[in-house]
């Protein structure tokens, strides 16, 4: 794993990762693979291409460009990455940007550079930023190096993370820093968790219970979140065991995702074939409905979402 992360992307004018207008910045790689990440082209820690179809205006200028002759209007996802040896001679001679590189090394100090400039934006709104990803705890000492540079700007952080890390570390090197944590909690059983997610969820129920409880002695602020994904972790049962497992911790509100199916659009456009793209319930957004009977779930266990 590389020790400088590969970052995504850098979103000024945020209104929906945290108080008040944010700057969120997205790492690439997870030590989790669930089977429904809306940002898939977050889930490998390695630099990818992206094709996006409505984006080509059909010149062929990448197909004679590149000298590995991986690409091809007879694939349907029009790279072989089989093939593709990522020299993005295609990505830099595309006219219409129809080709991107997913992912790119930057320091701490191009991060911070890039984000200072909407600070203005931040003081008067309550905002600040949020790391995002993918997971940005898989590079501790990087993120460390890069929240120390932000709260020397007195600038507020929020960490948007699934949990799969070593406490004694975080505590050390990140927590420190953190004003605000969302934390997702997705499955409560852990043969399901590691059915769906790659991992088992022993450490990410416990890293929890640790970060709530320095919660209510004074630390950061921690909000649970709950992605309701159709017939996986919306059902009754997970719901029920979630809700149950916050309240015997006494926890008094959480977050609840509601689905959506734009990413099997992203899926397809670095190459993977999600594996629900022709399931009819996964490529529906989530009805008002389900979503209320969820959050019923909640509210009689007496946690407010």
């Amino acid at each position: 794993m590389n020790k400088r992360p590969l970052i995504l992307e850098i979103k000024g004018n945020s209104l929906d990762d945290g108080p008040g207008i944010r700057t969120v910045i997205f790492f690439k790689g997870c030590p989790l693979s669930c089977t429904w990440c809306h940002n898939p082209e977050s889930k490998s820690a390695k630099v990818e291409i992206s094709f996006d179809a409505r984006q080509c205006i059909g010149c062929n200028t990448c197909i004679d460009t590149c000298p590995e002759d991986a690409l091809s209007r007879d694939d349907p996802y029009f790279i072989d990455r089989d093939k593709c040896d990522l020299c993005f001679k295609c990505v830099d001679n595309c006219p219409a940007n129809a080709l991107t590189r997913v992912g790119r090394e930057m320091t701490p100090d191009e991060i911070l550079a890039a984000v200072t400039k909407d600070k203005p934006f931040f003081d008067t709104s309550g905002g600040g930023v949020t790391l995002s990803g993918g997971e940005p705890i898989m590079y501790m000492e990087f993120v460390s190096d890069l929240l120390k540079a932000l709260k020397k700007e007195g600038i507020h952080i929020l960490l948007e993370t699934c949990g799969h890390f070593n406490f004694e570390r975080f505590e050390d090197l990140i927590y420190p820093y953190i004003d605000v944590i969302y934390y997702d909690i997705k499955l409560y059983n852990a043969d399901e968790h590691k059915r769906y997610c790659g991992v088992t969820n022993e450490v990410i129920l416990e890293n929890f219970i640790r970060l709530h409880t320095l919660s209510v002695n004074g630390g950061a602020d921690v909000l649970a979140r709950i992605p309701l994904i159709p017939h996986i972790t919306d059902t009754q049962t997970n719901m029920e065991a979630i809700a149950n497992f916050l309240q015997r911790h006494h926890v008094v509100r959480a977050e609840l995702l509601a689905y959506n199916p734009l990413w099997h659009e992203k899926s397809h456009k670095i190459g993977v074939e999600s594996p629900y793209s022709k399931d009819e319930v996964m490529t529906k957004w989530m009805s008002k409905g389900k979503i209320h009977q969820c959050e019923e779930i909640f509210r009689v266990a007496g946690i407010a979402v």
